[in-house]
């Protein structure tokens, strides 16, 4: 069924920017562009009269030319194929962190599922609740590691959210721990200076010497602290990163834990010049079921500058150019891979890897809201976020304000059961 502007229930196949085949969804209040490629989904906006303002972030780097990375030819200024085709949000798995070998497996950045491309299967409206929706698929490349993705990604009329269900199957005859993420990225016009963002974590920590933002931070590494709004600075005093501010040369990494009692796992961003809530949400660990996923912590990727080199920099020793936010969340330690999060097991308290049982599989659903808001409460931030049947209620600094949603998934759950 083709997709046209204002259409509920709109589902097409495109060819996005660098020929990457890709699935557009989308209703009368939202859009969602998802390429093959990684799974990358460069545009989730919300469309506002004839106009719409697209939340995530497109790197000034990304590649246009349509041809596959190649080492040899774009190693040197991309590093990576991730960063040749990186794009707003996307699913990490089997691993969330940098390339690494593990189970003698060479491992790419964030996995397969961000690297790979998706197989499309099928796609179409569903006749009971209107929602257009897209199924793929993913093979593990390595015997090894003989893991298989589904994916169904969704938009329900009068949801302002992305729904995405990722179920991981394990085809061998052994347990297998992994690292599971989304990562999302936003970026300008709707990440600005004076941007507020919020977490269900009651404990944050920022990660340990060792890695990729050993060089790049103004944060203490290796540090606990219970609030965004008192992390420590590696010179001494505090600093409070719930507010957004705008390039300072700096790239900063914290993750906080959310709290085993939570029915509800959340992140979020809001824009209170533009008052545009963006909002990650997903099952909570109290309320775990046996087939699912849980993320147990919301990871801040707080890309202000801080990286003078190639693809941040148009040159080795330049200027960063690349202003975003990651409100990613994931189950994990920090961004440090499979084999450390392995290694550590737990990081304050809550474990750092999920496992897929021999001959099993476990699935994570996943929603990311994009929507404006009309309380001024939420303006200085959200302090609470609530599921009810069909709604979520963000609590800000007194007032709520609430949006139509499924935070309990049970429509998403409807789709797998019947398309997958």
């Amino acid at each position: 069924m083709a997709a046209s502007g204002g259409i509920t229930g709109g589902v097409s196949r495109i060819t996005e920017y660098g020929d990457r085949n890709s699935t557009l969804l989308e209703h009368d209040s939202i859009k969602v562009l998802i390429n093959d490629q990684g799974g990358m989904i460069p545009e989730l906006s919300s469309i506002r009269g004839k106009e719409g303002i697209n939340a995530h972030w497109i790197p000034w780097f990304r590649s246009g030319s349509g041809r596959a990375f190649n080492d040899a030819e774009h190693g040197g200024f991309w590093k990576a194929n991730l960063l040749y085709h990186l794009a707003g949000n996307f699913p990490c798995a089997p691993n969330f962190g940098p390339g690494h070998i593990v189970d003698g497996v060479n491992m790419p950045p964030h996995g397969w599922t961000a690297n790979l491309q998706w197989k499309f299967i099928k796609s179409g409206i569903d006749e009971e609740s209107g929602a257009a929706w897209a199924h793929s698929t993913l093979e593990s490349p390595d015997k090894a590691l003989p893991l298989f993705f589904q994916k169904l990604d969704a938009v329900i009329p009068e949801h302002p959210v992305h729904y995405t269900s990722l179920t991981i199957h394990n085809r061998g005859d052994r347990d297998i721990s992994i690292c599971t993420g989304q990562h999302n990225i936003l970026g300008p016009p709707l990440v600005q200076s004076g941007c507020r963002i919020s977490g269900a974590a009651q404990a944050w920590a920022t990660p340990p010497a060792g890695g990729e933002f050993d060089t790049t931070t103004r944060l203490a590494l290796g540090a606990e602290f219970k609030t965004l709004e008192q992390a420590p600075l590696a010179r001494g005093g505090t600093v409070d990163i719930s507010l957004v501010p705008g390039p300072i040369g700096y790239t900063d990494f914290a993750a906080g834990v959310i709290p085993s009692t939570a029915r509800l796992g959340w992140s979020a961003l809001v824009n209170p010049g533009l008052k545009l809530a963006y909002i990650c949400f997903f099952t909570g660990p109290a309320a775990r079921g046996a087939d699912d996923i849980i993320f147990y912590f919301n990871d801040l990727w707080m890309q202000y500058g801080g990286r003078p080199f190639t693809p941040w920099a148009a040159y080795e020793g330049g200027t960063d150019l690349s202003y975003c936010l990651g409100t990613e969340n994931s189950v994990a330690a920090y961004a440090y891979g499979l084999e450390y999060s392995r290694q550590v097991k737990t990081l304050l308290g809550a474990p750092t890897t999920v496992t897929i049982p021999a001959n099993g599989a476990k699935t994570l659903r996943y929603g990311s809201l994009f929507a404006p808001y009309d309380e001024t409460d939420l303006d200085r931030g959200i302090t609470a976020i609530e599921g009810e049947s069909s709604e979520l209620v963000c609590t800000g600094k007194g007032k709520s304000q609430r949006f139509t949603a499924d935070p309990a998934f049970t429509l998403l759950k409807g789709l797998q059961s019947r398309y997958i």
